[in-house]
């Protein structure tokens, strides 16, 4: 590889504050904020708005649609007249 050309891949920490969790990954994502992560070592951490335990198709707390009203609705607006 050349040098100087790609970013530094490093440990990274990832925190979901909705959620209150977090872990560590490695990643080039750079940030100004860092935490003390559980080994004592300190790492760059980013604050995400979705993450696996808190988006709904992971936690199953997803919404069921109706599919079977969206349709008639269709057939209502846009169906033979």
């Amino acid at each position: 590889m050349k040098k100087n050309l790609h970013p530094s891949y490093r440990p990274v920490v990832f925190r979901d504050p909705s959620a209150g969790v977090a872990f560590l990954t490695r990643s080039t994502v750079t940030g100004a904020k860092t935490v003390e992560w559980e080994d004592g070592r300190t790492y760059p951490v980013v604050d995400v708005d979705v993450s696996s335990a808190s988006h709904p198709f992971y936690t199953g707390r997803g919404r069921i649609v109706d599919s079977a009203g969206r349709v008639e609705r269709f057939q209502q607006r846009y169906g033979k007249r």
